[in-house]
């Protein structure tokens, strides 16, 4: 059983294509053949082959096999025991990121996943959305994001110290990045940090350094400033103002840390802003 979805513009980052459940009959076979978006499959039971360059792979139950827009695979199922699978296709501008997240791309594209409940809830659901005519797209959408949150999950269980790519370690950074970018007017700490994007603290923290050949606290810092001198052009806000506004509840540590990174106080730099 398989079914098509209509595309849906206003679900640019993610959005499913196709889902479907098979038992295939012994030696059943796709390809040599590409697709045109992401296609994951999960084997519930028996066995089969997956191909893909000049790597083949033998897969069993709780194993599954991720196939990238344009590149040639084929999957054959076993002669004795086939397999039966599930799988979801999905497309969209975040999708390579999530999948990165997970581990998985086209120089990786076998992964274990658990065979829970939480994982048969949410496939059922996708399975069964037909009854829900009304708002059956935002549903399905939530349903892929919670599927490969799943993934992700599954692919935390092995060491990452062993597994992270270049590519990986630097999604690692851009999630610094990004964390800074969305919250340097909240108080927060490095730990929260590496709390949200899921690494050991000191890890991270050389990890950055590796990157951005600055420290975390160093690059907030920067950034609050950063924020902070641009602030400094609307007249209507008070130095206290510029201060919260960035980050800092005590305007004394914000001066201090102003003069420090720009060489003059927020006043006096203010004052040379205006007057420009």
């Amino acid at each position: 059983m398989i079914e098509y979805l209509p595309k849906h513009t206003h679900h640019r980052d993610l959005h499913l294509n196709q889902y479907g459940m098979e038992q295939c009959i012994p030696g059943h076979y796709f390809g040599p053949a590409v697709r045109d978006h992401y296609l994951i499959h999960f084997v519930l039971s028996g066995s089969g082959m997956f191909v893909t360059g000049r790597q083949t792979h033998r897969l069993s139950q709780g194993q599954g096999f991720l196939i990238c827009p344009h590149t040639v695979t084929y999957y054959q199922a076993d002669s004795f025991h086939p397999w039966k699978y599930c799988w979801i296709g999905f497309s969209g501008l975040q999708a390579e990121i999530f999948l990165k997240q997970a581990g998985l791309h086209t120089d990786a594209p076998i992964f274990n996943f658990d065979m829970n409940e939480e994982w048969d809830t949410y496939f059922s659901a996708i399975m069964e959305s037909k009854q829900t005519p009304r708002g059956r797209d935002l549903k399905l959408t939530g349903l892929l994001y919670l599927m490969l949150s799943l993934l992700v999950q599954c692919s935390a269980t092995t060491d990452y110290t062993e597994l992270v790519t270049n590519d990986r370690k630097q999604f690692y950074v851009n999630q610094v990045l990004d964390f800074i970018e969305m919250n340097y007017s909240n108080r927060f700490s490095v730990s929260d940090i590496a709390d949200f994007v899921g690494l050991n603290r000191s890890y991270l923290c050389s990890l950055f350094k590796d990157h951005v050949h600055c420290s975390i606290q160093s690059y907030l810092v920067q950034y609050r400033i950063q924020k902070a001198c641009e602030l400094m052009k609307q007249r209507e806000l008070s130095i206290g103002d510029i201060s919260r506004s960035v980050g800092y509840e005590d305007p004394l540590l914000f001066s201090k840390m102003f003069r420090k990174a720009m060489g003059v106080p927020p006043k006096q730099y203010r004052t040379g802003l205006l007057m420009e």
